[in-house]
């Protein structure tokens, strides 16, 4: 399997996220955004970083990079996309994700490892969680404020939409606690959390659970290889 990792100007988790494509057993295809080409990937995934130095808005300037016209398409026609911390503001950006981030509710850069609740297991990048699984992922935003309409948060989390949310303390203000979630069909996944940064043991959240587990954010890539076999 091939998974494609697109680098935007200001991206700094590219490299982290082609490591642990190759660490779950798939190919690692470097993407650039200026580029309109796929180059036959499976799996897209948009890393993290600040894209455009994060003018405008988070994501909002890469959401119209040449590339994001066939990452459109591509999820538009079933594609598994991951989209992680910056990579999630341009899903939303892009409209293919609904909702928002905005800045985090103290006004201030969050770091750490951050607790999270699986909520939903039927997407392409969650299908070897088990469903309400805790793990622990290491986070690091400035605008990680998830936000929607009323009707929109009722839809979500009506219809299951809600991949991910935050244990313990919310650190950033997003409604419900929500720290992912995915489109009905399940293969665009977007979340604040940096699940590359949790694929070796001793490399990752040092909590004592997170050393039990090892590699939670590992389970994200290898979900993906499954999506696609199966498919």
């Amino acid at each position: 399997m091939r998974i494609g990792v697109i680098t935007f100007p200001g991206s700094l988790d590219d490299r982290d996220a082609q490591r642990a494509v190759r660490l779950a057993g798939a190919e690692p295809v470097a993407l650039w955004h200026g580029e309109h080409d796929l180059r036959g990937v499976d799996a897209i995934v948009l890393p993290g970083g600040f894209s455009y130095g994060d003018y405008l808005r988070c994501g909002a300037i890469a959401s119209f990079s040449p590339i994001m016209a066939e990452v459109i398409d591509a999820a538009n026609s079933g594609m598994p996309v991951l989209g992680i911390c910056n990579g999630f503001q341009m899903l939303t950006e892009a409209h293919l994700l609904p909702g928002g981030l905005i800045r985090n509710e103290l006004g201030s850069f969050i770091c750490r490892d951050q607790k999270l609740r699986v909520e939903n297991v039927n997407t392409a990048w969650t299908n070897q969680f088990e469903a309400g699984a805790e793990i622990t992922i290491p986070l690091k935003n400035g605008e990680g404020g998830f936000i929607a309409d009323a009707e929109t948060i009722a839809r979500l989390e009506g219809e299951g939409q809600v991949a991910f949310r935050y244990l313990e303390v919310n650190p950033n203000g997003s409604i419900n606690d929500i720290a992912g979630i995915s489109n009905a069909r399940g293969n665009i996944v977007g979340l604040m959390p940096h699940p590359e940064h949790a694929t070796e043991e001793g490399f990752g959240p040092d909590t004592a659970a997170a050393m039990r587990s090892g590699v939670d954010g590992l389970t994200f890539f290898t979900s993906a290889i499954h999506a696609l076999i199966s498919a």
